[in-house]
Order: C-alpha cells, then structure tokens, then sequence
C-alpha cells in the first residue's frame, strides 16, 4: 500500500534540508504554498487555538482531523499533520483517521497526556510499529521525541543519551524520522542527528538557523505554532495602536495574547 504524496514526502527527507513552516487552517496552508514551500505541516498547538481549545489532546479529536481535512484538500501539496499521541485511538483507527482527512504523514509524539512524563519507551515503539504495520507506506511517520521537554523530568547529558536511545528504538520500529523537539544547542543536535539512524528533524533557534541545522545533518526543520502565535501579536499590537488612535480606555483582557 503506497500513496502518491506520502512517496513524495519520503523522498524530500534525503537531499536539500526540508523546510516545513506549520500550518493552522486553509488559508495560512494556501500561504505556505503560495511561498514555495513543498509540504504543508500542521501545528496541533495552534489548529487547536484556532479552534478554542488548548494543546496536549484537549481538542476534540474529530475537530482536529476535521480541520486538517479541510486543509488537505485546500492545497495541492502533501500534509503531514501533528497528530500529538494519536488521541487514544487505536492504531488501525489512527491510520483510517488519517487516510480518511488525506494526510501523508503524521508527527506522533511520545508525551504520555493523561498519567504524564513520557511514554514508556518500549511500549511507544510498539505502537509505531503497529500504526505503521497498519499503514504500510501510505503514511510518513515523523516520531517526536520529548525527551528534552521540561515535563520529561531529564536533564543534562541525560536528555540527549535519552533520545539517541529512543530514537534508535522508533527508527527500529518504522519511523521515518525522529523529532527530538526542544533541542536548543548544535553539540546536543549533533549527537542526536549521529546516534540514530535515519533523517532527523530539529528547530531553529539561537544557535541553529537553517544553515546550522543543514550542517548538522538535519533532514527536516518544523516551526510549531510560531507564526501563528506572531500573527496573534501582530493582531495585538494593532488592536493597541487603534485603540491609543481611537482614545478608547484598555479593556482588561480584550487584546492580552494568551498562551498557546
């Protein structure tokens, strides 16, 4: 089982960095496209904003699939949607869900939502392999890493020897590409992107632009919800030069950015 898009999408993991600025409704995905850019990526943190809800699997999970359906057939390119830990769904579901909003590939990330910390390794790798044994190739599974988020409870060299292994692990399972998100310094990036096999995906950040990461050995680089979070503050901040123009007094809570 093969899909068109998800063959294409697999083949932009080998040869130039593949760059993926994250995506939140049809609009902001017909950018995306509009720009250049092969792939649309979606953010769970902001498609659930948009649709008023917080990130980590607060969002009804139809309205999520819903929404990336709705940006998949408004683009002409392959999307790979950030489907955060599958919402609970079994692996045969998760991959009918999937196919059924016409994605190409999915991030599955190894936060356990509702006990927290992270999932146990050898269990989270088990269930890749059976989302992928489900899929076949039709889908290009992007496994992200929280080893380096606060709520994984490590630190230190721990994190980074915490994601080769567990990269390794999701590699082994059928994984695409492992995202070990959060990693901010190129020393820490480097061993990753050494330790485990396979295309690795990082973010920017002070150390690592688009030049740095593409040095590295990084295959792919997502941005989150960061430019719909700088459209949120664009907004704000023109909603305040209005309001001083307009002499209107500061409604307490009316333009405050709230976290996403």
């Amino acid at each position: 089982m093969s899909d068109r898009n998800a063959d294409l999408l697999r083949e932009l993991h080998h040869g130039k960095l593949l760059v993926l600025p994250n995506a939140w409704d049809e609009e902001s995905a017909s950018l995306v496209v509009a720009a250049g850019f092969p792939v649309v990526a979606t953010s769970s943190a902001a498609v659930a904003d948009a649709l008023g809800y917080e990130d980590g699997e607060r969002a009804p999970w139809r309205e999520m699939f819903a929404a990336v359906a709705r940006i998949a057939r408004a683009v002409p390119v392959p999307v790979t949607m950030d489907a955060e830990a599958g919402y609970g769904l079994e692996p045969e579901q998760l991959v009918a869900e999937l196919l059924a909003a016409g994605v190409a590939g999915c991030n599955l990330e190894d936060t356990d939502h509702r006990a927290g910390g992270l999932a146990d390794a050898a269990a989270q790798a088990d269930r890749l392999a059976a989302v992928r044994a489900a899929a076949g190739d039709s889908l290009v599974i992007n496994a992200r890493i929280d080893a380096f988020l606060p709520p994984s409870g490590l630190a230190g060299p721990e994190r980074t020897a915490e994601a080769i292994r567990r990269g390794r692990r999701y590699r082994e399972a059928g994984a695409d590409c492992v995202y070990p998100i959060g990693i901010s310094d190129a020393a820490d990036l480097a061993k990753v992107v050494e330790g485990v096999p396979g295309p690795v995906n990082g973010n920017t950040g002070a150390e690592l632009d688009l030049d740095t990461l593409a040095s590295l050995g990084v295959a792919r680089v997502s941005f989150g919800p960061r430019f719909y979070r700088a459209g949120r503050a664009a907004l704000r901040g023109g909603l305040e030069e209005l309001r001083r123009a307009a002499g209107l007094l500061p409604a307490a809570g009316v333009v405050s950015e709230k976290e996403c």
